[in-house]
């Protein structure tokens, strides 16, 4: 699971360099005596360590997540999916004037229009991709 591998990765370089930047910001504060310059390490290091941490920890959980939900070595779940449903006309296909698509009769974009006339066997019509007219 490449997926996992890479959230465990990524999650592992984040919160090494979140635990960094924590003890950068500790040895700046530490040789400071008044509050006001420890600010700064605080703004510029403490404060971004403690977020990578966490973010870390986030990527890490996820990747362990991810990787017990589904064994490596195992296939992945069949999908249950009907089949699409049949054609319901075998009527001659159908076409609007000046269009350029060829339908099925029962097909939603000409069912309820007046004016779809029979396509002819045009070979310049394009099947509709709606439904799907060939073969017939």
């Amino acid at each position: 699971m490449p997926t996992a591998r890479f959230l465990l990765w990524g999650g592992l370089v984040a919160a090494a360099g979140g635990a960094l930047l924590c003890v950068l910001g500790w040895y700046g504060i530490s040789g400071e005596r008044f509050a006001e310059r420890q600010l700064p390490y605080l703004a510029s290091c403490t404060v971004p360590g403690a977020a990578l941490i966490v973010a870390g920890a986030v990527l890490i959980g996820t990747a362990a997540l991810r990787a017990s939900a589904r064994p490596a070595d195992s296939e992945p779940p069949e999908t249950d999916l009907p089949d699409p449903p049949a054609p319901s006309s075998d009527g001659p296909p159908l076409r609007v004037p000046g269009g350029t698509l060829a339908h099925r009769p029962d097909c939603p974009l000409v069912a309820d229009r007046a004016d779809a006339v029979p396509a002819a066997g045009d070979p310049a019509l394009a099947p509709c991709p709606v439904c799907e007219p060939w073969p017939l």
